[in-house]
This record gives C-alpha cells, sequence and structure tokens, in this order.
C-alpha cells in the first residue's frame, strides 16, 4: 500500500514523464518539417521511451492499490534553432527528471517504502544511460559544427534507431 504522499509524488512523475513525451514528440515533428529526417526519427522512439516510463509509473501505483490521477500536460517549447541546441535541451531536461527521481528515492527512503525503492532503482540507471546519451550527441554536434556532411552522417546514424519496449513492461 502506498502512502498518500508517495502516491501524489508518484502521479506527479506520471505528469512529469508523459510531459517528456510530449516534448521529445515536438522534437520530432521539428526535425522533420526541418527535413532531418534521422534526427526526427531519434525523437521519435525517445517519445515512445517517454510513454513507456509514464505507463510503469501507473502500473506500479495500480498494483500498489494506488489512484491513477492523470493530470493536464504544459505547454512545450516547438522549435530549436540546430540539432545541438534540442540536444542541450535534452540534457538539461534529463538532469531535471534525474532529480526528479532521486526525490522519489529519497522520498520512499524516509517512508521505508522498499518497494517503491526497488522499482526506482531502474529508473536510476536509466536516467544515467539518458543523460550520457545526450552528452553524447552535443559532444558530436559540437565537432561536427556545421558541417553538412557530419550532419548528414549523424542524421543517417539517427534514423537508425528503433525501438525497444521498456524492460519493466516486456512480456506485460
Amino acid at each position: 500500500m502506498l502512502s498518500k504522499k508517495m502516491e501524489a509524488a508518484l502521479n506527479a512523475q506520471v505528469n512529469a514523464e508523459f510531459w517528456s513525451a510530449y516534448l521529445y514528440l515536438s522534437m520530432s515533428a521539428n526535425f522533420s518539417a526541418q527535413g532531418n529526417p534521422g534526427f526526427a526519427n531519434w525523437f521519435a522512439v525517445q517519445f515512445k521511451e517517454e510513454q513507456d516510463h509514464a505507463m510503469i509509473f501507473v502500473k506500479y501505483i495500480l498494483s500498489r492499490g494506488g489512484k491513477v490521477t492523470l493530470a493536464p500536460i504544459d505547454k512545450v517549447q516547438t522549435e530549436w534553432a540546430s540539432p545541438l541546441a534540442a540536444f542541450e535541451d535534452t540534457l538539461t531536461h534529463e538532469k531535471k527528471v534525474t532529480a526528479m527521481i532521486h526525490d522519489l528515492y529519497t522520498l520512499a527512503d524516509a517512508e521505508k517504502d522498499y518497494a517503491t525503492k526497488s522499482m526506482l532503482g531502474w529508473f536510476v540507471d536509466e536516467q544515467v544511460e539518458e543523460e550520457e546519451t545526450a552528452q553524447g550527441y552535443i559532444d558530436a554536434l559540437k565537432m561536427i559544427k556545421d558541417n553538412g556532411f557530419g550532419i548528414y552522417t549523424l542524421d543517417k546514424e539517427l534514423g537508425a534507431r528503433t525501438y525497444t519496449q521498456a524492460a519493466p513492461l516486456a512480456g506485460k
């Protein structure tokens, strides 16, 4: 059974994860409109992953006897000047999500909610990967600068990314 405080915090995270999905869908649409299908694909896959993250929280809340309360999703940015700007925003956003996950983990620890701590462990690891990936693309884009062939090559690489359902949802 979840405490009311934990239930409210997890519901806030559901909203944050859906907001993240909305942000990445917006980035995908931006790059599609700019003629960068690979960047659009990468962010479209990210959109699906964030929806998975929200659903992990939804299923967890329900499995612990809680009530899922969906809230409106705030407006997101719709344009980015460059791929570098989008990935810098991605890294900033993922660092914010990491802090939110850490706050949930701290709350679970304070409440001696070991089941929630266990579930959150997957997210702690996931956030390390999210930040590392965004930083890697920032580093690559800084090396490429305005080199058209470099952007083209990275666009092709990002176009090869495929969606894989998040492990906690696989087979369920």
